[in-house]
């Protein structure tokens, strides 16, 4: 491996943004046209945009990225936007908390790193549209390269046919890379997303991968890009049915209470989150995942 794929992480950083770009439009376009049902009388919401800057332990320069945040929304209570291109050396915490690929050869003699990708999770306002997360990313050091990332759906109040809309979307924009990639990727996200200490799924799954590298980076690059593809008609038709449904104090309640499972996966369990803050990037921009309220009983 060596610095030839320059090309390739500027394509990557390139796509990352233009995929946070279309999402951010398409969200802040679900608070502007909500024009009946509850909260409709209230003020549409906007992301807040900050630029994140990270630096090494020697203070140069070491990436960073845009945090973009929409809090008290009439559709979305909180939603997080975060695209992040980071680059530098991994320590040895790092290297541990690495999402994959421990102990690759010759990290320790050379430990350079890249990373970039767009990590997201909205929670709803209403209970019954359901709370999501999606990221995808490239990492990329002298010893190899991979890709990673999906979506899961995280309702609290299930409904059968929004599960099977947002899986069947996925397997439309998987199925032109192979017939086994959705099965292998929902199989993955259904073992990444379960929650041990609680011995339950924290949603209704989705696709996940890995560490994911055939050696042509192109194709991956390309099935990276269909993940990401996926996300807006997977989710956004369920929050237009949704987002008009009256709800009770009960299901507030149940809301309150799944967000207590979600904060505890990701405080918990997350790679995505133990990576971020072993390698310095900005807390407020690894923790944006985190519920505005949450309940425990």
């Amino acid at each position: 491996m060596t610095d030839s794929f320059a090309s390739e992480k500027s394509r990557a950083s390139d796509w990352f943004r233009s995929l946070r770009d279309d999402i951010v439009a398409a969200f802040e376009a679900l608070e502007q046209d909500h024009t009946s049902g509850p909260l409709s009388d209230a003020a549409p919401g906007a992301f807040d945009v900050t630029e994140t800057q990270r630096s090494s332990d020697d203070g140069s320069d070491a990436g960073g990225g845009l945090m973009s945040v929409m809090r008290g929304g009439r559709v979305f209570e909180k939603v997080g936007v975060n695209i992040s291109t980071v680059y530098g050396t991994l320590g040895e915490r790092a290297q541990m908390a690495m999402a994959a690929r421990k102990g690759i050869p010759g990290m320790k003699d050379d430990p350079r790193f890249w990373a970039s990708g767009i990590s997201l999770v909205a929670h709803m306002q209403n209970p019954h549209a359901p709370a999501v997360h999606m990221n995808t990313r490239m990492f990329w050091t002298p010893h190899a390269w991979w890709f990673g990332g999906g979506s899961d759906l995280n309702p609290c109040i299930e409904y059968a046919d929004d599960t099977a809309h947002f899986h069947a979307t996925q397997k439309t924009h998987l199925d032109p890379h192979g017939s086994n990639f959705y099965p292998r990727l929902k199989e993955w996200a259904d073992e990444y997303f379960f929650i041990p200490h609680r011995k339950r799924a924290r949603g209704v799954g989705g696709i996940f991968m890995d560490d994911h590298c055939t050696g042509d980076w192109e194709t991956d690059f390309k099935l990276t890009q269909d993940i990401g593809r996926a996300f807006l008609p997977a989710y956004v038709p369920l929050v237009r049915k949704r987002r008009t449904q009256e709800w009770s104090d009960a299901d507030k309640d149940a809301q309150l209470v799944h967000r207590g499972l979600y904060a505890e996966y990701n405080l918990v369990y997350d790679r995505g989150t133990k990576f971020g803050l072993e390698t310095g990037h900005d807390a407020n921009a690894v923790l944006m995942s985190l519920p505005p309220l949450a309940k425990w009983v």
